[in-house]
């Protein structure tokens, strides 16, 4: 290794460790579930974006094994030369169809879908407005796209409007951008407030799903079902990692957009398209998602019974208002302190610092799914009332 690659790597991870951040990757050992083996022991599992389940469900473990026997285990090609298969086409066809729209195109993950789309539709002499907790994948996009950036601040739509007032007459095009749920604090984005500004100021509106796509609106359709929006929003991204159950990321829009997307898309046209069986698993999903409907009734009488007990032990769990409740702690090592004695007894809840969120803002975050008992979420909250009154968290 180069000395000065050497060097540079050391003094970062040695500052890692002394600020009590450096941090070790947990191995899960066998499925993810609710009550899971990671580093050989079991704890409970609120760390998993698994919200339904899925990803053992057997529909979708079944299309796996059936399109893993019929058509092999890779595409063996990117999607623009002969790796789009007749499932990959099927399976985009189901999402435009679920949610309500003329098209959809899959990428590899929701982290390209989002940085593949901003940096595709805009460019130098275009603008981006984008609320301050987007996910980086938005954040990684707007900075590819090379367009002017404009950062308003959380879910303040006062000065969004004002932002919207001062570039009224910007030349290039205008790109309006949030999370739908907002990954680390479990918010719902005022989507109605958005659309309203969009369309008077006229900028395109795009927005990320991934944490809403399974959880919110009818058979989990998303925010834009949620608040009966359909036809308003421009662009809407989704995942198929998280609530899905397998693996992906896609965008939904207007036939033009796709097709648009299909020739200019990065991610779209230099990565290999998924293997037949994560397709197959995904339209499963979608199956299931309309036709068993009582996941999600599960997933949110689980979340209403775990915020109710956390409220009860006194913990700061911010504005959260969906299966996503983080614990505000304040100060990163704390924070992760408080993950570590959880998992030694037992409740894996991941640690969250700098620079994922303001040091000030560290938490530990945890996510509840429609698969947990409540007992076993009982328990976690035992487990954490105690650490939490040891540490003096609360």
């Amino acid at each position: 290794m180069a000395a000065i690659l050497d060097a540079f790597l050391s003094d970062e991870l040695d500052a890692l460790r002394q600020k009590h951040l450096f941090r070790s990757l947990r191995i899960l050992e066998g499925q993810q579930v609710p009550e899971a083996r990671f580093d050989g022991q079991s704890v409970i599992n609120l760390s998993s974006n698994n919200y339904l389940g899925f990803s053992t469900h057997r529909r979708l473990v079944e299309a796996a094994k059936q399109a893993t026997d019929s058509f092999g285990v890779g595409s063996g090609a990117v999607r623009t030369i002969a790796g789009t298969m007749q499932i990959h086409m099927e399976l985009e066809q189901a999402i435009a169809r679920f949610k309500q729209v003329e098209a959809c195109v899959v990428f590899q993950s929701g982290f390209t879908a989002n940085a593949g789309t901003v940096s595709s539709i805009l460019g130098k002499g275009d603008l981006i407005i984008s609320d301050e907790l987007n996910h980086a994948s938005i954040i990684d996009g707007c900075r590819l796209s090379r367009g002017e950036i404009r950062v308003f601040p959380h879910k303040d739509l006062n000065r969004l409007e004002e932002i919207l007032k001062e570039t009224a007459q910007f030349p290039g095009k205008k790109l309006l951008i949030s999370d739908g749920v907002f990954s680390m604090d479990g918010d719902i984005a005022p989507l109605p407030g958005l659309v309203e500004l969009g369309e008077r100021y006229g900028a395109i509106l795009m927005v990320d799903d991934a944490h809403a796509s399974g959880v919110l609106g009818r058979n989990g359709r998303g925010t834009v079902d949620h608040f009966g929006l359909h036809g308003r929003v421009d662009i809407q991204v989704g995942t198929l990692s998280k609530a899905i159950g397998s693996l992906g990321g896609y965008v939904c829009g207007s036939r033009k957009l796709i097709e648009f997307l299909y020739h200019r898309a990065r991610p779209f046209l230099f990565s290999t398209s998924h293997p037949p069986a994560v397709a197959a698993s995904c339209l499963a999903a979608f199956q299931v998602l309309q036709e068993e409907p009582e996941w999600i009734a599960r997933l949110w009488e689980n979340t209403r019974f775990f915020k109710a007990g956390l409220e009860r032990l006194g913990f700061d769990t911010g504005q959260s208002e969906t299966p996503i409740t983080p614990i505000i702690i304040g100060k990163g090592d704390l924070a992760m302190r408080f993950s570590d004695e959880l998992f030694a007894r037992g409740v894996f809840a991941q640690g969250i610092g700098f620079p994922t969120v303001p040091e000030a803002r560290s938490r530990v975050r945890t996510i509840v799914t429609a698969t947990h008992t409540q007992q076993l979420l009982q328990r976690a909250l035992e487990v954490m009332g105690q650490v939490g009154q040891r540490l003096g968290i609360i």
